[in-house]
């Protein structure tokens, strides 16, 4: 896992989370890149995001969706 300034990659597509809401600040967002997928916090776009290799990222979301 890798933290990345903002800059690189600029030309993914962003997903917000779907357990955001319009009501509330905190949401994460995903993107997924040809070799990794970034996580960023929406309320900073242009701010760090993490770096995660696919596999990472696949292990980390049973966890995630709290099933």
């Amino acid at each position: 896992m890798t933290l990345k300034a903002s800059g690189a990659d600029s030309k993914v597509d962003w997903i917000r989370s779907s357990y955001s809401t319009a009501d509330g600040p905190d949401c994460v967002e995903v993107a997924a890149a040809p070799c990794h997928v970034l996580v960023r916090d929406s309320k900073n776009p242009h701010g760090p995001r993490i770096t995660l290799a696919p596999s990472t990222w696949a292990s980390f979301l049973p966890h995630a969706s709290g099933h």
